[in-house]
């Protein structure tokens, strides 16, 4: 059993509550942590190399969030079909371990062999200037050359987490979040290292995560095999079905900063896409709260889903969506209140232009989150119940399609207040595409 329960105890609302408050708990600092690391990186940056360093980290931000999102769909994929599987007693569930590793791993020598040959090409894609590339091309080459390690620490934490040790998975983030953030101001400042620094720091941290999951894949308790099985398109695809929605959370991110990065770009140059840096990585500290309650949420629903308990399944999602929607109230309220303190961290040189764009653009942008939180809790939950088409619906059209609409109409009605305002915009909208498929799932588990 995956969730250490007794019969005794199944029904229990109070032993739920337990459960879910350690759980979220846990995955919110660890996520919390995780996406500290970005925000160090670009405090740092910015204090070393100024504006054009925070331009040049957005824009190869969504690169970044492709490698995590890969990671992501087959990580959270693999786990959520193992543990179904395993609670119906599959053997065959033993292998899924070692299959999302070895296409982790595979699929990253794309991404290895694009940083090796063309880092400069990949960041003038993206948008930058001969300044941005020149800035930022050591950075991309680093990182991407650890593809293999971003991706593969996603599967174990997620297999850890799922395994009943939410506890571990915590510690493998934040720790692997706090060497970021000191070496990144011993490679930056101490030894001179600048970008390149910021870069080796990021890129070694999840080395960091992958041994402190060792830990528990060590351990008596552990019951994650490594059970080695040829690679399967097949099972691959079975696995992503689920994971899609995860997927999208991530690459979602990637798109709407090369959406915006190119509407910035012509609306208000090098200077606002600096601003929007300032909004973007600040967000991802919002993001990650949810992501907290959402990768919480999902080992309880999963075994609850595997097991057949459908009260259990309705209460964790009443406590997933309760808890988002007074996360992003209190988010709100704290950005509306020190917009312009959050916005001077990240202003080192004091530009004028730069603190108007970010202040005006983070609380307008962050109105979103009172949408986007049931968006990302209620697309997690869908996957963990094996409702792919609605988790599936809601994702493409909150990572791709909505946001790109609202983002060039409402840019050119309204200018950057427009590129602001698209983001609350699009997660309104897929809102009632999560809603209905929340309501479908609850009926049916709530009884």
């Amino acid at each position: 059993m995956v969730i250490d329960l007794n019969d005794r105890c199944i029904y229990n609302i109070a032993i739920m509550k337990k459960l879910f408050v350690k759980y979220v708990s846990q995955n919110i600092l660890g996520m919390v942590g995780m996406s500290l690391y970005i925000l160090a990186d670009t405090f740092f940056i910015s204090k070393a190399v100024g504006s054009n360093g925070i331009t040049a980290l957005n824009l190869v931000l969504p690169v970044y969030n492709l490698i995590f999102a890969i990671g992501a769909m087959i990580g959270v994929g693999s786990v959520i079909r193992y543990v179904v599987e395993k609670n119906k007693g599959d053997t065959s569930s033993e292998s899924y371990f070692f299959h999302a590793l070895l296409w982790c791993i595979m699929i990253s020598v794309i991404f290895i062999l694009i940083g090796i040959f063309i880092p400069d090409r990949l960041v003038g894609l993206l948008g930058g200037d001969s300044a941005i590339i020149n800035t930022g091309k050591n950075y991309t080459r680093i990182f991407m050359l650890f593809t293999p390690f971003f991706m593969c620490n996603y599967v174990c934490n997620a297999f850890v987490r799922n395994d009943g040790a939410p506890s571990i998975a915590m510690c493998a983030t934040l720790f692997s979040s706090l060497f970021n953030i000191v070496f990144d101001y011993i490679l930056m400042f101490p030894l001179g290292l600048g970008m390149e620094g910021a870069a080796l720091a990021t890129a070694i941290s999840p080395i960091i995560g992958i041994l402190i999951c060792c830990i528990h894949f060590c351990s008596d308790k552990c019951s994650v095999k490594l059970k080695p099985s040829v690679p399967s398109v097949k099972r691959l695809f079975y696995s992503c079905q689920v994971g899609v929605s995860s997927f999208v959370a991530e690459i979602s991110s990637g798109v709407i900063t090369i959406v915006f990065n190119m509407i910035i770009l012509r609306l208000a140059g090098n200077i606002g896409v600096a601003a929007y840096g300032v909004v973007a990585n600040t967000s991802l500290v919002a993001v990650a709260l949810f992501n907290g309650i959402a990768q919480g949420s999902q080992p309880l629903i999963s075994d609850y889903y595997g097991r057949g308990l459908r009260k259990n399944v309705g209460s964790i999602l009443r406590m997933a969506v309760i808890s988002s929607l007074l996360i992003a109230a209190l988010l709100i309220l704290f950005i509306c209140t020190f917009a312009p303190f959050v916005t001077s961290v990240f202003n080192s040189e004091h530009d004028a232009r730069l603190a108007s764009y970010a202040e005006s653009g983070l609380r307008l942008y962050f109105t979103g989150f009172i949408f986007a939180g049931i968006n990302i809790v209620g697309s997690a939950i869908l996957s963990a119940v094996e409702s792919v088409k609605y988790a599936f619906a809601a994702s493409i059209m909150r990572g791709f399609i909505a946001i790109s609409i609202f983002a060039f109409a409402l840019s050119a009605a309204f200018g950057m207040t427009g590129v602001w305002l698209a983001f609350p915009a699009a997660e309104f909208v897929t809102m009632f595409i999560i809603v209905k498929g929340l309501r479908k799932n609850y009926s049916n588990y709530n009884r």
